[in-house]
């Protein structure tokens, strides 16, 4: 079925009531030729339910020229903008619908309440506004429009509540520790570890100083415990891990210089040490030679594992010190440790540690019979912990940090001090 049979003109409108489209009243000024128009001559649905093309009453508004098929349309003629058209006229709430017999009859009455094609439908109740990215929702006519419910805002916090967390992730746990909030808020970098870990430093020291003038089997005890805590806290310090195998060789390394000094006796103790470290060197940049990674981590990597190795290494040499050092030493670092954790300015409280490791000196130099010559290591065993407890305590150190570093760099900062010392002092 051709589109020319289904009311091409324009809108049904046998009584005058709607005014045509006027888009289609500007191309199509005067209809075809009503004998040219295609027509059915049987009983069809088209032409049982749609009226006939060449009625006069379809074109109210339109004059009957003829109109030949092969001449063009015009197309820029200019419609009239100042012609009036009636209005609809309201429809009142009450108004009985036409019965059959009634003015609308026939095939009339089948298009009698349409709208007319082109005028924009006008209804009762205005539109609601719709929400930016919300889809608009319909009702029933006359229905007025429900409004959109907002999301239920989150509960505030107490004050004096806990940490608040947010949604899970894969990374891990989004709480902001203490160095990340410092660092934000622009303060100090230089974090000290505080009173747990000066405590745990204490004891070790304690350990150190017990143990070393009853047997240096006994002494490996607390060492290897110091040797271990120094390998992986200096790798956390530096913000490398995890790093096993940097761990592992540096940890291994100071096993390798203990083995050393109890085979070659402390006589042979520098030698040992020193030939250890070497070895270890040679050993990390093989391995690093070997590794996939970019130059710059290669070149990080071998840098914190030659330090850590070397700090572990020496921390041995508390095997190859005298005794009476060691106890010095080892007091010291415990008093100092925990003097520095007290909360005072400072100056003061680095003056304080040092007067308190001096007095650690002496008290343990009337223990072991070295009398006042024990000051001497105790005050150089009191300045390396102030040094190994500012180390611990730079670039915004985590609790990871203060639990490894921050126990161990203490004394393994006065292990050199204390065995060139006791050696002067005989």
């Amino acid at each position: 079925m051709s589109s020319d049979q289904q009311n091409p003109y324009g809108a049904h409108d046998p009584y005058g009531q709607h005014p045509p489209d006027p888009q289609t009243a500007r191309t199509w000024q005067h209809p075809p030729d009503s004998q040219a128009a295609q027509t059915w001559e049987g009983q069809t649905w088209d032409t049982q339910y749609q009226p006939a093309v060449g009625q006069a009453q379809h074109t109210p508004y339109r004059e009957h020229a003829p109109h030949p098929q092969d001449v063009p349309y015009p197309q820029d003629v200019p419609y009239p903008q100042d012609v009036p058209y009636p209005q609809d006229a309201p429809l009142s709430q009450g108004a009985p619908y036409p019965q059959a017999g009634g003015p609308y009859t026939g095939a009339a009455a089948d298009t009698a309440y349409l709208p007319p094609v082109g005028v924009p439908h006008r209804s009762a109740h205005p539109l609601p506004p719709e929400a930016p990215g919300a889809p608009a929702a319909y009702g029933p006519p006359g229905a007025s429009p429900d409004p959109v419910p907002e999301p239920p805002a989150a509960p505030a916090s107490p004050a004096g509540a806990g940490p608040a967390y947010g949604a899970p992730t894969t990374r891990g746990n989004t709480r902001v520790t203490d160095a990340q909030r410092a660092r934000a808020e622009g303060r100090s970098p230089i974090i000290p570890p505080g009173v747990q870990p000066a405590g745990l430093t204490a004891v070790l020291g304690l350990l150190l100083a017990a143990t070393a003038g009853a047997s240096p089997y006994l002494l490996l005890v607390p060492l290897i415990a110091l040797q271990g805590l120094t390998a992986a806290g200096w790798f956390r310090l530096n913000g490398m891990w995890p790093a096993r195998q940097g761990i592992a060789l540096a940890f291994a390394g100071g096993l390798a210089a203990d083995a050393v000094l109890l085979a070659a006796g402390p006589e042979h103790a520098p030698a040992a040490l020193i030939g250890t470290l070497g070895v270890w060197v040679l050993l990390t940049l093989v391995l690093q030679l070997r590794s996939r990674a970019s130059a710059d981590e290669r070149m990080y990597g071998l840098m914190a594992t030659i330090a850590s190795a070397a700090l572990t290494i020496v921390a041995a040499g508390f095997l190859a010190a005298a005794p009476d050092a060691v106890a010095a030493g080892g007091a010291a670092v415990a008093v100092a440790a925990l003097a520095r954790a007290l909360p005072l300015p400072g100056a003061a409280s680095a003056v304080v540690a040092l007067l308190a490791a001096a007095t650690a000196g002496i008290a343990a130099g009337a223990v072991t019979g070295a009398g006042t010559e024990a000051v001497l290591p105790a005050l150089g065993g009191g300045m390396c912990a102030l040094v190994g407890l500012r180390v611990a305590s730079y670039d915004y150190p985590s609790r990871f940090v203060h639990m490894t570093a921050g126990v161990a760099l203490p004394l393994t900062a006065a292990a050199p001090i204390v065995l060139l010392l006791g050696r002067l002092l005989g």
